[in-house]
């Protein structure tokens, strides 16, 4: 008689592989009506555990083929911490995360999206030179 044991823990594991895969890892990108794509990013934790016993009740050695008690768990944690926003030839990663308390940390942090902003008023204001001209 096969143990019963590795078919419990193997078909929980199976369960657990069905619920979590990459596309869980790296969501489905997002299409926005002005062309920029947002794909989540999300961590994923695991934890399994699984056991059994044999034992033989007494006063029934019958039962002894059939004297086995076990059980088998998991657990799955998913957090989003990020989203990689592709806008034309710009990608860019914004953590999912709370407000930098430091300000240097939220100048840092706040850094790339003012250089766009920069550049995209310069580009504006050259355009409306030129056009004056």
């Amino acid at each position: 008689m096969n143990h019963p044991l590795p078919d419990m823990m193997g078909s929980s594991l199976t369960k657990l592989k069905d619920m979590v895969d990459v596309n869980t890892i790296i969501g489905d990108p997002i299409q926005t009506p002005e062309g920029v794509l947002i794909i989540p990013v999300s961590k994923v934790k695991v934890g399994y555990a699984g056991g059994g016993s044999d034992f033989a009740p007494k006063g029934y050695p019958a039962a002894k083929d059939n004297a086995f008690g076990g059980g088998s768990g998991a657990a799955v944690t998913i957090t989003p911490v990020a989203f990689l926003v592709v806008k034309g030839d710009s990608v860019r990663l914004m953590p999912v995360a709370e407000p930098a308390s430091n300000s240097l940390e939220r100048l840092i942090e706040m850094l790339p999206e003012l250089i766009d902003q920069i550049s995209s008023l310069a580009k504006k204001k050259e355009q409306e030179t030129t056009e004056k001209t």
